[in-house]
């Protein structure tokens, strides 16, 4: 069974491969200095006792003595064997570059995933449920389809938002992500959905966009309306963040990452991605909530890289 000792800092965790003492009396054979001197040294590299003993300016015998005392407690090993004048030498190293001795009795499922900040962890709830996945993202199909013969220019952003999401959970055993197209094919409407995409692109989306706090409007010029302001807005680059309840299945959330064309879907995704502290500031567990972006060129290079929360 292989171990790691895992160490976290800030926003990410190292681990390195390690091997449990189970046997505390085995640590004995390490208390010695010349003892740990040799085990440092086989950790990085394999070496013969008379190479030990020339790098610790040591005796050869006095390296073998140690040497057979960290075989028997199992904390090296032998890697080569050459005959050398009639004898045969044993080239060892250590088993792992850590050892960790634990009296836990309770062992519990680990996640490598990064703790979420807790207003991050109130707004993806239930989307991520115990560390894992708890939903399916949902993609415009790239094919003509839909009452206005549309295709989606958006749906590679979901790639974003799960390297994203990625950090905090693990997979799911399920394939995550679907077309709009399939979604009443499989009967998904009763999971968790993170729809990408406005109503004329995702056929889902035109589905509950009458719900949402700020919605598309369904005729040309193509726009999103605030419920709360009234305002309409129609640049490209604008796009919207919302969480509702699913209307077929009140148990489900559905979250919303759309714009009115890619380009204020691009925007939104990295609203949430890189600036969810700045966008999540209003909320604070609505049912129903939305926010909207818009995305910006600030170095003049054609792409969206800065984002500004309209409302």
């Amino acid at each position: 069974m292989d171990c790691f000792i895992v160490k976290e800092e800030k926003n990410s965790r190292h681990a390195s491969k390690a091997i449990l003492i189970e046997n505390p009396k085995s640590l004995k054979e390490i208390s010695h200095e010349t003892s740990l001197k040799i085990l440092k040294l086989l950790s990085s590299k394999s070496m013969y006792p008379a190479q030990i003993a020339k790098e610790l300016k040591l005796k050869e015998q006095k390296v073998y003595y140690h040497i057979a005392n960290l075989a028997s407690a199992d904390f090296i090993e032998i890697v080569e064997r050459k005959e050398v004048r009639g004898t045969i030498a044993k080239k060892f190293r250590a088993k792992a570059a850590n050892f960790a001795l634990s009296f836990d009795a309770e062992w519990k499922p680990f996640s490598q995933s990064i703790e979420m900040d807790k207003s991050l962890a109130n707004f993806l709830n239930p989307f991520i449920k115990d560390a894992g996945f708890n939903a399916r993202f949902v993609v415009g199909s790239p094919d003509p389809h839909g009452p206005f013969k549309a295709y989606a220019r958006d749906g590679h952003y979901a790639i974003e938002l799960g390297m994203f999401l990625g950090q905090f959970c693990r997979n799911p055993h399920n394939f995550a992500v679907m077309l709009d197209v399939d979604v009443k094919r499989e009967k998904e409407m009763d999971n968790n959905l993170v729809i990408f995409g406005g109503p004329v692109t995702n056929i889902v989306m035109s589905e509950i966009n009458s719900l949402l706090p700020v919605r598309f409007s369904d005729k040309k010029p193509w726009g999103i309306i605030s419920e709360k302001t009234g305002k309409k807005y129609t640049n490209d680059s604008i796009g919207i963040i919302a969480k509702v309840p699913n209307p077929h299945f009140p148990s489900s959330s559905i979250l919303v990452i759309a714009g009115i064309r890619f380009l204020g879907t691009k925007a939104a995704v990295m609203a949430l991605t890189q600036n969810h502290k700045q966008i999540l500031q209003t909320y604070t567990g609505q049912k129903s909530w939305a926010t909207v972006i818009e995305g910006f060129d600030l170095d003049g290079d054609g792409k969206i890289d800065n984002i500004e929360v309209l409302e």
